[in-house]
């Protein structure tokens, strides 16, 4: 028997005021990263002139469904950081009622609920709940569309898995695994499997002993439809810019780049470790195998119950597409691409838990303190401050690092990279309260600090940043050939220190900041020394007038 259901209204009120609440020291910060670089631009371009395709930042392609969705919050309350991540935690909350919503219809309210709290407090989707990006959007809704599919909706299969195909182009990618399966599910217990397997087989696929009352064609048409809006939007984009996946130099990065062998194999490694261990979430898949050792709890002579085996392939279903999609596409290796499938994994195990610990409640709360713990501990190797609360550590030096060389060089031309770039020349992202001419660079490495170096005329100080996370003693660096495939296949490299910098480029650091192994520096150049210790009064009109007009080395990298 099934425990009472709290209202979904209810549920989603409770998440949603839990949530916001753990994220009020959050909700001002100005836009970080890829926020800054791609999505606010676009939802900016929509609010301001009703475009679908971003003019203001190189169009990547994405479809604008959580763009128009922050529009219309920016268009009903304001302009502003905390309108655009109140509008997100809505759709955090949504996504968790969701992922409350499939767990209790494949196992029970008890699951649910503590499936719901560990998916919340996950360090990578409580870090993406507020930030105005599409892969926790296009998550919430395939959980949607998993629930419709388990509970024989065709109509609600096709719109909600056609609005996560709106909300981010890979989440097709749940409806056409589904699809593949529903085909096997037709085929497979005559022509492929053994003899002595086919009533499990059956079993599995059918969904019991007896056969589903739908048929083949009505289960996979509703997952097929969603491949319609996304194919609509893309013959729209291509009739507006002249190419369909995005620009060029983002699909070379995104696809064209991707294609190596080693690389899916080296890839496929990172994308199992983040679907089953990232972030703390080893202990809880190690709990699950762990507990499956032991014989199911009986109450009252009842073995508890589990979740079908049919559902736990569909997951498995969605969960290996995933894994193998993402190894093989996606020039960053982010965590943030998995999040459909990491409560899925968290729903098995959760049920697992209860299924064989009697105290499984403590189990659980372990799990839950855990990944509060990795919102704030950085793991020792490199990783993405989006995935916990170092993308605040990373918001705050940028700020404290451009608000001083906003207000002592007001003039003056940087040096930076980006998003700093972008920070300095948009007042509207939240950093500086008016443009900074800024000239570009893709990083700080050796070989860009010293090709700066040779037009350092062009720029009167440099923002230094770091551009990623690198621990003081990593853990898997020690060995030059791991390093040595992190360059080849995903783009390592090492920053220059400040010091380091200025030596290069001939100048002195006026300002430097460091947090949890991320910081950020301004550094003066001769030049601009030179006019201080002249005691000119106008240093603008005077670098004006001895430089000649900035350059940018290169465009923006490409947003994921």
């Amino acid at each position: 028997m099934r425990s009472p259901s709290p209202h979904p209204a209810y549920v989603f009120a409770v998440i949603f005021i839990v949530i916001f609440l753990l994220h009020v020291p959050l909700l001002q910060l100005p836009y970080f990263w890829d926020e800054a670089g791609y999505y606010v631009p676009a939802a900016r371009d929509l609010l301001l002139d009703g475009s679908l395709i971003p003019h203001t930042t190189i169009s990547n392609a994405h479809p604008p469904l959580v763009m128009a969705w922050i529009a219309l919050w920016w268009k009903c309350v304001g302009f502003a950081p905390l309108v655009t991540r109140s509008a997100m935690l809505m759709v955090a909350a949504f996504s968790l009622l969701g992922v409350f919503r499939l767990a209790q219809r494949v196992a029970n309210t008890q699951v649910a609920i503590a499936s719901t709290l560990c998916t919340a407090l996950y360090p990578v989707f409580f870090a993406q709940s507020s930030l105005a990006q599409v892969d926790l959007a296009a998550a919430g809704l395939i959980f949607w569309g998993l629930c419709a599919y388990l509970e024989e909706r065709p109509v609600a299969v096709a719109i909600w898995f056609s609005l996560a195909a709106l909300a981010k182009e890979t989440a097709i990618l749940a409806p056409a695994g589904l699809a593949c399966w529903e085909g096997v599910r037709v085929v497979a217990p005559q022509r492929f499997v053994p003899q002595g397997w086919r009533n499990f087989v059956a079993t599995a696929v059918t969904g019991g002993p007896a056969e589903r009352s739908s048929t083949a064609a009505s289960r996979i048409l509703p997952l097929l439809i969603p491949m319609l809006p996304l194919a609509l939007w893309y013959a729209y984009h291509y009739a507006r810019t002249g190419y369909v996946f995005g620009n060029p130099e983002f699909f070379r990065y995104n696809v064209a780049a991707t294609l190596n062998p080693l690389r899916f194999l080296l890839a496929l490694v990172l994308r199992l470790w983040q679907a089953f261990g990232y972030m703390h979430l080893w202990l809880l898949t190690l709990g699950m195998l762990l507990a499956m050792m032991l014989p199911p709890v009986k109450d009252d002579g009842v073995e508890r119950s589990r979740i079908a085996i049919p559902v736990q392939i569909v997951f498995l279903v969605v969960v290996k597409v995933y894994v193998v999609a993402m190894a093989l596409i996606g020039g960053a290796v982010l965590a943030r691409y998995m999040l459909p499938t990491v409560p899925l994994v968290i729903i098995v195990a959760v049920s697992t838990l209860r299924r064989r610990l009697r105290y499984w409640p403590a189990a659980v709360a372990v799990v839950a303190v855990a990944f509060v713990a990795a919102w704030f501990w950085n793991p020792p190797y490199g990783f993405s401050p989006e995935d916990n609360l170092a993308y605040r550590d990373y918001i705050v030096l940028h700020q404290d690092g451009e608000r001083f060389l906003e207000a002592r060089y007001p003039m003056a031309h940087a040096l930076t990279a980006w998003p700093a770039s972008d920070e300095l020349a948009r007042p509207w992202l939240g950093y500086v309260t008016r443009p900074v001419q800024v000239v570009r660079i893709e990083d700080f490495s050796l070989e860009e600090v010293l090709s700066a170096a040779d037009f350092r005329s062009h720029f009167d100080v440099a923002l230094v940043f770091s551009t990623k996370y690198e621990p003081a003693h990593p853990l898997l660096d020690r060995w030059k050939i791991w390093t040595d495939l992190k360059r080849r296949f995903f783009g390592f490299h090492r920053d220059l220190p400040p010091a380091a910098v200025a030596r290069i480029l001939g100048g002195r650091v006026v300002f430097s900041e460091d947090r949890k192994e991320q910081w950020v520096a301004v550094i003066e150049m001769e030049q601009m020394q030179r006019v201080e210790d002249a005691g000119a009064g106008d240093i603008g009109s005077r670098l004006h007038a001895q430089s000649s007009p900035p350059i940018s080395r290169s465009r923006s990298a490409p947003h994921r």
